[in-house]
């Protein structure tokens, strides 16, 4: 049984909610009050797990977050619609190609870099001066272990979330002062689509590292989302939250 966090009228928005650790943090939040409003470029996908978890709660926008405009124009769509934006997650986020670093294409690297870095930013950027107004807010960023450590054939996708921490680091400085919490978690790999994008010999790669011999669950990264997320995290900001089942060393 999960532990009860209190987010009762909470408004969040969960970039990349459609599937995978994204819907899993939209579920946990419907579980603990929040109403949610889902990014996803996937437009069918995102109206069906809106309709799947109920509209009356939940709001699909499809949106691009590498793209700074479309960002915008979503944000002011989901606070005209909610009022207020409480909470922001920044998890959508792509794998990219498993390569040497001399031989990763330049516009793989360019895309990871857009959807797992820009992407944050962009939408730390159009909340950010929305949460300042009403002097609080919830900004937690989905980074990975590979940005502690970095991992061979995986130069672009480490280097993004490398970059996702700092960025965590820095806002949570600037936005201290306001009562808002800028943490990160830095998962070990979980099994969910973006298992699609890498190799089989990677995926052994990242399993072998973990000491506790299995890939995280979801539900179980949900968990520490939600407390991060919640009034209860009222004095730790830039944080990172490690969810690498014992692989990490700092």
């Amino acid at each position: 049984m999960s532990n009860a966090i209190d987010l009762k009228d909470r408004f969040a928005i969960v970039t990349g909610g459609a599937q995978g650790i994204g819907r899993a943090v939209v579920e946990r939040f419907l579980a603990s009050g929040a109403r949610v409003a889902i990014f996803d470029r996937d437009t069918d996908l995102v109206v069906k797990t809106a309709d799947e978890l109920g509209r009356a709660r939940v709001m699909p926008v499809t949106v691009d977050v590498s793209r700074l405009a479309d960002v915008e124009r979503a944000v002011a769509e989901v606070h005209a619609e909610f009022g207020r934006i409480d909470i922001l997650v920044n998890n959508a986020g792509v794998a990219g190609a498993n390569h040497k670093t001399w031989d990763y294409p330049e516009e793989e690297w360019k895309k990871v870099m857009a959807i797992n870095l820009d992407g944050p930013f962009f939408c730390c950027r159009a909340v950010a001066p929305l949460m300042i107004a009403q002097k609080y807010g919830r900004i937690v960023n989905v980074a990975s272990i590979a940005g502690k450590e970095g991992n061979p054939n995986a130069s672009a996708y480490s280097a993004s979330k490398a970059g996702v921490i700092a960025l965590t680091k820095s806002l949570g400085k600037e936005l201290a002062e306001y009562d808002i919490a800028v943490n990160c978690v830095t998962p070990a790999a979980a099994r969910t689509a973006i298992f699609d994008q890498m190799s089989q010999q990677h995926i052994d790669y990242m399993l072998s590292k973990i000491p506790r011999g299995r890939f995280v669950q979801v539900e179980e990264v949900a968990a520490t989302i939600a407390f991060a997320a919640s009034a209860d995290c009222s004095f730790t900001t830039g944080a990172v939250f490690d969810l690498s089942g014992g692989r990490a060393t700092y």
